[in-house]
């Protein structure tokens, strides 16, 4: 799922105290021959709130199984976010289908301004302060996708600077 991706380090869900947070449950119809059959849809987020997250999808006939399932699913996803204190490293965006994500960092105490989906992303990575735009679809599965791009191109300043083979000094006075 993150082989396209540079720089993104995989965690093992072993000792880590992980949060889960429903983004959102769709029912679903199939229509057979014998009328309808509904099952239920369900996008989870977990993460430690400390740079760890990742998201899963489950599918299932109750709700309840297609959550736990969404959690399993979540849990074999997780990755490592860079975080600046409590916001993002630099502005970022994401698109995944027909949704656009625009992450911007922000001030301390401005908190997560975000809506739905990139809100339940954002607090399970743990950023308190960062500004948010959601463009385009707002459907909850291609926005989580969409966060995760963004969030998954984010890069530390130490990481740009052992990749260009400068002193961190020279990554920010350029």
């Amino acid at each position: 799922m993150y082989q396209n991706y540079k720089n993104v380090e995989l965690v093992k869900p072993s000792g880590l105290e992980l949060k889960d947070r429903l983004v959102g449950v769709q029912r679903v119809t199939k229509v057979t021959k014998g009328g309808r059959a509904f099952g239920f849809s369900a996008i989870v987020v977990v993460g430690d709130e400390n740079g760890v997250v990742g998201q899963g999808l489950g599918k299932s006939k109750e709700v309840a199984s297609a959550i736990a399932k969404a959690v399993e699913d979540a849990k074999k996803n997780l990755v490592r976010i860079p975080l600046n204190k409590k916001t993002i490293p630099h502005e970022q965006k994401g698109k995944y289908g027909g949704a656009r994500v625009l992450l911007m960092p922000a001030a301390a105490g401005t908190g997560v301004i975000a809506g739905g989906a990139i809100r339940a992303v954002l607090e399970s990575v743990g950023i308190h302060d960062v500004l948010s735009k959601n463009q385009g679809s707002s459907n909850p599965h291609n926005v989580v996708k969409a966060t995760f791009d963004a969030l998954l191109q984010l890069r530390s300043a130490e990481t740009v600077a052992k990749q260009r083979g400068i002193s961190l000094d020279k990554v920010f006075k350029g």
